[in-house]
């Protein structure tokens, strides 16, 4: 079945308009497929699939949940090569790059299976009244979901696994780039044993209008989006109207920071993995590389060389490490954030010249000695593009890494434990990794600081995005 309409109630529909729109192969530009547009009738029905579903499933026993979800982590754990394929067709990512994410996305099944079981809760005694306080955790109502085209499985696994997880039914909006993921995981849901109207998928090229009738209607009672931090403020102010809670993991600008006594070949693999994972297209790549003086020079070497190792193509092909971007937009956005800082006096190591031909391509590129005011240190580069500064001092990097607004991640390479802790825990970021390239992990609490979210995706405490907190006063 071709599986590119509107997902709602457990049935296939083209929707109240039957509008449609293009979904396009980033590495040819052809229409790989029409997918259904939804509209406000669309996101009515959806709302009333769920609100029938919400009693029943809420009402089920958390191991009853939890062994839908690991049923549809073994159902998606046995169809990675699949979801990997779709992912490149419809993202551009290459093969390997597209297994990681399939495989990163199906283990939040597993983990929020695991974590059902354990909405925990407490019974204790008052100090001056003597009355007993019982506290429990109880799903919080529909979720919208927001999802971005960077990662089209695992954003909306990290979503749906702890929403159900709690006993919430959901309503999915998933970027019109990259929609085909998200609809071909519902037969598989469906497989699993997920009830009809607890998951329903709209996606739609009318985004405003849809995802705010949705934030608008009293049914809805979390909304959780990933995006970028100015599409994050608003859809804050509209989810305001109604008190929804909010679970908001937004931009980055993340520093990547290697100290003269790091292992450089450490250093430069970690510095692969958290810029060139995903093409850079993530909030948590490496946008701002600093390097101490004492050791700029053979970082940079090494990492260049790694960089011009890698092959550009289509992602489908064997041996292609870099795809290409999703879109000419991003693409464009790239190659002027290399022009801007080559005008203001960075040293072009590698790359940086789109090449001639189909598909939105942009080559490994290296930056050294990238100055201050070039706009790719102020915003997310979101493309394969290294930029290096360099620094001689502890307290001057510190306070270079932290002058940003976002606070998603960064990243300390240092031979000392202790200076790493001390460092770590003065950089204002919700997440760190030291002497680590790679942070994101389902069971760890993802999410950032300041401009860049609020409240934390995986974890324990993802589950609990999804649940209010009710307090019992009672005498016995």
């Amino acid at each position: 079945m071709d599986y590119t309409d509107l997902y709602i109630n457990g049935e296939w529909r083209k929707g109240a308009a039957s509008a449609r729109f293009d979904v396009l192969n980033p590495a040819t530009e052809e229409v790989l497929a029409s997918v259904a547009s939804a509209e406000i009738d669309d996101a009515a029905a959806a709302l009333d699939a769920a609100e029938a579903a919400f009693a029943d499933w809420a009402g089920r026993t958390p191991r009853e949940r939890s062994e839908i979800l690991r049923k549809a982590w073994e159902l998606m754990t046995a169809r990675l090569d699949d979801f990997a394929r779709l992912i490149t067709l419809e993202n551009g990512k290459a093969r390997a790059d597209a297994m990681g994410e399939a495989t990163y996305a199906a283990e939040f099944f597993r983990w929020f299976a695991e974590e059902a079981v354990r909405a925990d809760g407490m019974i204790t005694r008052a100090p001056a009244s003597g009355a007993r306080i019982v506290v429990q955790h109880k799903p919080a109502g529909i979720a919208v979901l927001v999802t971005p085209w960077n990662y089209p499985a695992a954003m909306g696994t990290r979503k749906i696994a702890p929403a159900l997880a709690a006993g919430c039914p959901v309503i999915i909006k998933p970027a019109s780039e990259t929609p085909l993921t998200m609809l071909a995981l519902m037969p598989l849901l469906e497989e699993a044993g997920v009830p009809k109207g607890l998951v329903n998928v709209l996606p739609s090229k009318n985004t405003g209008p849809l995802v705010d009738h949705l934030l608008h209607d009293p049914r809805v009672r979390v909304v959780s989006f990933t995006g970028s931090t100015g599409v994050g403020r608003k859809l804050l102010h509209a989810a305001a109207d109604n008190v929804l809670k909010p679970a908001m993991e937004l931009g980055g600008n993340a520093p990547f920071l290697v100290f003269e006594d790091a292992d450089i070949d450490a250093a430069v693999e970690g510095a692969m993995l958290a810029k060139m994972r995903n093409l850079g297209e993530a909030c948590t790549a490496a946008n701002r590389i600093y390097v101490h003086e004492a050791v700029a020079e053979e970082f940079t070497a090494k990492f260049t060389q790694r960089m011009g190792a890698l092959k550009l193509g289509n992602g489908l092909e064997a041996g292609v490490d870099v795809g290409p971007l999703v879109n000419a937009a991003t693409r464009d956005k790239v190659a002027a954030f290399v022009s801007d800082a080559v005008s203001k006096g960075a040293e072009l190591r590698l790359g940086g010249q789109v090449p001639n031909g189909p598909g939105y391509f942009y080559p490994p590129t290296v930056l050294f000695n990238v100055p201050a005011n070039a706009e790719c240190v102020q915003d997310e580069i979101f493309g394969p593009v290294g930029a290096i500064q360099t620094f001689n001092d502890e307290e001057d990097v510190i306070a270079r890494a932290n002058d940003t607004e976002y606070g998603l991640v960064a990243y300390v390479f240092t031979g000392e434990m202790g200076r790493g802790m001390r460092i770590c825990e003065r950089l204002d970021y919700g997440m760190v990794g030291l002497n680590r390239g790679l942070v994101s992990d389902p069971a760890a609490p993802f999410g950032g600081t300041k401009q860049s979210g609020l409240g934390r995706e995986g974890g324990h405490e993802g589950m609990l995005e999804f649940m209010e907190t009710q307090y019992i006063s009672a005498s016995w």
